[in-house]
């Protein structure tokens, strides 16, 4: 990482409050270019606390973009941080008006040329895709990374985000567990954190209780959001991914329905990171020089402001950029990933021929135990040693398995599609389907995976869903995209066929391509309460991959860089870091418990004195034949403490579900301190009926 102190611009930076029309003031920081001439503006607007949770990242970005002759800024979301207002439900209309409002105002001030760009990962993709979908005129350009493009994809802060609804079917019956029981306990416990005295000063305390009277528990009802209407965007927009990340497909849906002359895709080998952390799996890019292409191009054309820098037109490069990975031995966190970089110009891509490979065989009976999938991963990977998924040997054995030679180097790029024909010994089932890649030695290394819920007989519903995108415009998670259900030609059988995760990968000669079938996949996906899993009929089964033809040309990106970093401290402790991943197996009772620490625990003290504590943790539990006996709970714990001022936060939640044959049952409590004095004490209790919709 080459850390950059000499910029074009010398900068001076300022925290400012940016009204609303209502009045509401939102808290905003804004770095600028010492120049006498206006400049285009780049706006991250998110509800995670500019002042101190998301500071060290912001440092990294926003000074380098105003050194190279923008005004960036960072604002708070209304009811978070040190912004007026209460929370509401961060993926709300609302919010994204907001930010509409926000980028007129920047547009409208001396210091801006009245062109403006905005950026973010996770859910600051999110917010910047739905605000450009409001179309406010002086948004031209977007950077999104991570993002989700509907509105079930949600998260809050970057360090539990975007959890939510990645399950099989619309039905409570198939939420998940990871994911949103890990993002449950956070929500309400986010949206209760105080502003910081040393930012809104006096009022903090005021601002705070009317917070609390307004915390609400999110997740555990159904969302009526849009989806993001790609017909609406006029920004141009520059769509950024890894393949370890589980809104990849976003990007590849934005090339294809966007308008080709503006929109741009990236695809990496990355986690749910920018591309330029250095974190695992690598190779890092120079990501900020890539991004400033970007705002030179859509923000400066035509405006004469600025010498040409020139810099090659980013509508010369290749629709899609993509890293098609090679071939590697099952780890779970490996540094720098052997490949190559190609480049489509259209997409779907004309280097692209489908492939069948058909089924063969006697019927098969696909019965899981309730602990496959333990073996699965992370659900969002962040860089850290146990995100990936191990040796799938394991889970293979646990699924029904069919097997392919590859007698020659074979090129993946695109989503992988599944046909299967399925008896039913049971009202309803899960199918998640894994597309692994065995060596000689018989290691099984996970490519990517799929899932397709079949829901109960007699429900009006015509068929399954599928996890993703479906062919038709409905929307229903994120395991896979897209899906159909259609009727068997045999009595008692049904045809389904789903796609899987988008992937590049090769396989090479030798290797053998592995499809298994499972009937559970926990804790990524909430069983359904009666199952005795299916028969595969394998003359009706078949798996198509999206092979690519080889193609010549070599796609660079420069190293990457950052500025100076912000300069937190992490105190060294003797304490013992609980495991990222821990699988305990209790022989007697036939259950297994998966253990997970998400994101960092430990203390922080920042420049300004601000010092953070976190802890957070999840437990799953479940009986291999019971899936009545699955159980979820998520803990997190934080502080929030000056020395100098005797201001010292706590807060903790918890968060709990379970199921019975007529539903989930969620427990939620928040609890929060000033000193010795509890100030807030919430608990919420509530039943879902598995058939509400």
């Amino acid at each position: 990482m080459r850390i950059r102190t000499s910029f074009p611009y010398e900068t001076r930076h300022e925290d400012i409050r940016i009204p609303l029309p209502d009045g509401t003031r939102l808290y905003a920081r804004v770095w600028r270019p010492l120049t006498g001439e206006p400049v285009p503006a780049l706006l991250e607007y998110l509800p995670c606390r500019l002042t101190d949770r998301t500071a060290p990242r912001d440092r990294q970005r926003h000074p380098w973009y105003a050194g190279h002759g923008y005004a960036s800024v960072r604002v708070d979301v209304r009811g978070y941080g040190n912004s007026d207002g209460v929370p509401g439900d961060p993926c709300s209309a609302a919010v994204f008006e907001d930010g509409a409002a926000v980028v007129e105002w920047l547009a409208g001030q001396p210091w801006c040329s009245g062109r403006v760009g905005m950026f973010g990962i996770g859910w600051g993709g999110l917010a910047s895709l739905r605000i450009a979908a409001l179309a406010p005129e002086p948004l031209k350009a977007v950077v999104a990374v991570c993002p989700t493009d509907d509105g079930f994809g949600r998260g809050l802060d970057e360090r539990s985000d975007d959890g939510f609804d990645h399950g099989l079917d619309r039905q409570a019956r198939f939420l998940p567990a990871t994911g949103v029981r890990a993002w449950s306990p956070g929500m309400p416990a986010f949206a209760a954190l105080p502003p910081d005295p040393l930012y809104a000063g006096d009022e903090w305390r005021t601002m705070w209780l009317d917070r609390l009277q307004a915390v609400e528990l999110f997740p555990h009802t159904r969302f009526a959001y849009a989806r993001t209407d790609h017909g609406a965007i006029r920004a141009a927009v520059l769509a950024v991914g890894g393949w370890h990340d589980p809104y990849r497909d976003t990007v590849l849906r934005l090339v294809e329905r966007l308008d080709p002359s503006r929109v741009r895709g990236l695809i990496g080998p990355w986690a749910h990171h920018y591309p330029d952390r250095e974190l695992p799996p690598g190779p890092a890019i120079g990501f900020l020089q890539e991004t400033l292409r970007w705002w030179e191009h859509w923000l400066e054309a035509g405006s004469g402001s600025r010498p040409d820098t020139g810099r090659q037109d980013v509508t010369a490069e290749p629709l899609l950029r993509s890293w098609i990975g090679e071939s590697h031995p099952p780890a779970t966190a490996y540094g720098e990933a052997a490949g190559r970089w190609v480049g489509d110009d259209t997409w779907p891509s004309r280097h692209i021929t489908p492939v069948a490979y058909v089924f063969q065989g006697p019927p098969l009976v696909v019965d899981s135990p309730q602990h496959t999938g333990l073996d699965a991963g992370s659900f969002l990977p962040r860089g850290g040693d146990a995100d990936l998924p191990a040796d799938q040997r394991d889970e293979d054995a646990k699924s029904g398995s069919f097997e392919f030679a590859v007698p020659e180097r074979t090129m993946v790029l695109g989503r992988p599609r599944v046909t299967l024909r399925l008896r039913l010994d049971a009202p309803c089932a899960h199918v998640v389907a894994r597309l692994c890649d065995v060596a000689p030695d018989g290691a099984s290394t996970l490519v990517t995976r799929g899932a397709f819920g079949v829901p109960a007989r007699g429900n009006g519903t015509g068929g399954g869903q599928a996890a993703g995108d479906r062919a038709e415009g409905d929307q229903a998670g994120h395991l896979a995209a897209g899906g159909r259900a259609g009727t068997a030609p045999h009595e008692g059988a049904e045809d389904i066929a789903f796609e899987l995760n988008a992937i590049g990968h090769t396989f090479p000669a030798g290797h053998r391509i592995r499809l298994s079938v499972s009937s559970a996949y926990w804790p990524w996906v909430w069983p359904p309460p009666r199952t005795a899993g299916f028969t595969l009929e394998p003359e009706g089964c078949s798996l198509e991959l999206p092979v690519r033809a080889p193609t010549a040309g070599t796609i660079t990106f420069e190293g990457p860089e950052q500025s100076e970093p912000l300069g937190v401290i992490t105190p060294v402790t003797l304490d013992e870091p609980r495991p990222e991943r821990l699988i305990i197996r209790d022989v007697a009772k036939g259950e297994r418990r998966l253990e997970a620490a998400p994101g960092e625990s430990g203390t922080r003290v920042y420049p300004d004195g601000l010092e953070i504590t976190e802890e957070a943790w999840e437990t799953y539990t479940i009986q291999e034949r019971d899936p009545l006996s699955a159980h979820s709970r998520s803990d997190w714990r934080i502080r929030f403490h000056r020395p100098d001022m005797a201001w010292d936060i706590r807060i903790e939640a918890r968060s709990e579900s379970a199921h019975d044959t007529g539903g989930f049952l969620t427990s939620d409590e928040v609890v929060c301190r000033h000193g010795d004095e509890v100030v807030f004490h919430r608990t919420w209790e509530k039943r879902i009926p598995h058939e509400a919709g």
